[in-house]
């Protein structure tokens, strides 16, 4: 073999791979192909294999880090077109920071919709919002529900549109930590795991990934129907509490990407979806229990 020649099963230096969240198509490129593999495992049926007019959203690069560390502790860094927002991750953490990059990417651009951070699920047409503060439970409850027959919308965004007041789904592999990981193991034989990425910003994480019917339903908006608060407390018993339209619109609007940029258009879209709901918070221990009454939840009034 002279130098000029490669190894059939080599792969090229650098891969392209374009892919569908929800509304937004995605070019993904980078000289790491393990993130490629994840990517076509995670998105499967959503991976565009065709030329397509649609325009693409989203220019992300995930890169290899500088030179001096490609051999110790090798680095990876993320980007935006020509924006790099964060810190290099440790290179095996690719994935993860591709994930966090397209969170971040989403936040900056997306303001055709209310961007709420919440889990959505859907079921029968409705849509339950599930908004929460990290560590209250919320991705481990998606998780579960999503494993129960709910089609995921999105773990971490809820796509309102203003003007048809629908929730948009952005199915996407919910990153579980630590602890989550096990006990959504436990919770469903389904359940199927990417690689776990050790001693991330926040902690261990796996990427759990999101059923194939999510996926290939991604064009299906849903009305909103729930809103329930998740808080999981260890050792408490499973409390569920009605909450008055007021307080739940103060808490959304804080719990928002983009409420006071959208300005009236947000006001109007979180009015709308508040008194389309039914609110409540709840708090649990016990996942079952906690999935069980999400499958009972009353019709939100019309």
């Amino acid at each position: 073999m002279t130098r000029r020649q490669r190894p059939a099963n080599r792969l090229p230096a650098r891969q392209r791979v374009e892919y569908r969240i929800g509304p937004f198509l995605v070019h993904l490129e980078t000289p790491i192909h393990r993130i490629v593999e994840l990517v076509h495992w995670c998105y499967a049926e959503t991976i565009v294999r065709a030329p397509t007019t649609t325009p693409v959203q989203f220019n992300v690069r995930v890169e290899r880090g500088p030179l001096h560390r490609r051999w110790l502790r090798p680095q990876a860094t993320f980007h935006l077109e020509d924006v790099s927002p964060f810190d290099p991750f440790p290179a095996d953490h690719a994935f993860a920071l591709l994930e966090w990059g397209l969170n971040w990417s989403i936040a900056i651009r997306a303001h055709q919709y209310l961007l709420l951070h919440a889990a959505v699920l859907e079921r029968d047409g409705r849509a339950l919002l599930l908004p929460a503060t990290p560590g209250s439970g919320k991705s481990t409850l998606a998780a579960a529900l999503a494993l129960r027959g709910w089609r995921l919308l999105s773990d971490e965004f809820g796509l309102v549109d203003p003007h048809s007041r629908e929730i948009h789904p952005l199915p996407r592999p919910i990153p579980l930590k630590n602890q989550s990981i096990e006990v959504i193991r436990a919770f469903s034989a389904q359940a199927q795991f990417g690689p776990v990425f050790p001693r991330t910003r926040k902690g261990d994480v796996a990427h759990l990934r999101p059923p194939g019917d999510s996926l290939r339903r991604q064009d299906e908006p849903a009305r909103p129907a729930w809103i329930v608060f998740p808080r999981y407390r260890a050792g408490s018993p499973l409390r569920r509490a009605a909450m008055t339209q007021s307080h739940t619109f103060a808490r959304l609007s804080q719990n928002s990407f983009n409420y006071r940029l959208l300005g009236a258009t947000g006001f109007e879209a979180l009015a709308h979806l508040v008194q389309s709901c039914r609110c409540w918070r709840a708090e649990y221990s016990d996942l079952k229990d906690m999935v069980a009454a999400m499958s009972q939840l009353p019709t939100a009034p019309q």
